[in-house]
């Protein structure tokens, strides 16, 4: 609490990450750290909260636990596309698929997802997501949304979060936002029906921001942050890190006009990321040997600059940068 009370914003920041992976408005779940199968104490774990935090308790549990013969649940099949298909069309499908896989109400999110690792391994994970076809909660669905971009190269993909406060908890949700042809959009999921899938029609970030902001009034919930990407890289095995939080914006300290200067200066920088060099991609044996990206002894553990993390009102200072095109650390 002394460390929340009397730390700079960006250490305020970081608690506010960490919080966000282990909270679901105010109410703790847990994470499947051990992959799938589930081994045995993640198992009996995952009843036993749903015994203390479902209304049914225990006798939900027992009743779901001891069926034999549950009904088979369809899998969803992933989508494929005709080369006519249209970039409204595609998405329209790619949120369908999220929305059969349904949101994860147990209180055990299935699959770990580290926001620190290289975008090749959690492409490897959306991938297990298919395969798999379980409950999925926000963040495992900006991950896939992701996975099932990645051949749609007029589609530029980021990460939008947001922390909305309601009866004094702190909600954190994120989807992923979506720019193509001159329009923006969102892919993801959520337990409302507004809070997720945006169509590709809204002109301006601000716009797009905007229509999430009107959503949770809707639910009484007052908008206290919103945290913005860069621009996620079409290639698959790339070993970039995704730029989570290009932007940090106190919504509740910006005026209407402050906020629309923030958002247009994003989408700038958004666009400036286009035409620079991504980091090469390992070659392909490098690539079956990486597993999992655990740090090793020369391995730097690449930080964001607080330049990087610019809060909102902060003034841009433009200077004079050699290209580098080795600025993403690899993590192996």
């Amino acid at each position: 609490m002394l460390r929340v009370t009397v730390g700079s914003a960006e250490e305020r920041d970081e608690e506010d990450e960490g919080e966000e992976e282990l909270r679901d408005g105010g109410v703790p779940f847990y994470v499947n750290r051990g992959g799938l199968p589930m081994d045995e104490e993640t198992w009996e774990r995952m009843w036993r909260h749903v015994a203390r935090m479902h209304p049914g308790g225990e006798a939900l549990a027992k009743d779901i636990r001891g069926v034999m013969d549950l009904p088979k649940i369809p899998v969803p099949s992933v989508p494929t596309f005709q080369p006519t298909a249209t970039i409204p069309l595609r998405l329209e499908a790619i949120q369908k698929y999220i929305r059969e896989l349904q949101y994860n109400h147990t209180g055990t999110q299935f699959f770990e997802i580290k926001k620190s690792r290289p975008l090749t391994a959690l492409m490897d994970i959306a991938k297990e997501m298919t395969r798999e076809a379980l409950p999925i909660k926000c963040l495992e669905a900006v991950i896939l949304a992701i996975h099932l971009t990645n051949n749609m190269p007029g589609v530029e993909r980021f990460p939008l979060s947001f922390k909305s406060q309601f009866s004094g908890n702190h909600f954190y949700h994120i989807v992923l936002g979506i720019h193509s042809g001159g329009r923006f959009g969102a892919l993801g999921i959520s337990r409302r029906e507004d809070l997720m899938f945006k169509p590709l029609e809204f002109r301006t970030l601000l716009d797009l921001v905007q229509e999430f902001e009107g959503a949770y009034r809707g639910y009484w919930h007052t908008l206290r942050k919103i945290k913005i990407g860069q621009y996620v890289s079409h290639d698959p095995h790339s070993v970039e890190q995704i730029e989570w939080k290009h932007s940090i914006l106190d919504v509740d300290k910006l005026s209407k006009e402050e906020l629309r200067k923030e958002l247009e200066r994003h989408t700038r920088d958004m666009r400036l990321k286009i035409g620079k060099p991504a980091p090469p991609s390992p070659t392909k044996d490098r690539r079956n040997s990486m597993g999992s990206p655990l740090k090793g002894p020369g391995s730097p553990i690449r930080r964001i600059s607080r330049v990087e993390r610019r809060p909102s009102g902060e003034k841009k200072v433009l200077e004079q940068k050699p290209t580098d095109i080795n600025g993403y650390q690899i993590r192996v």
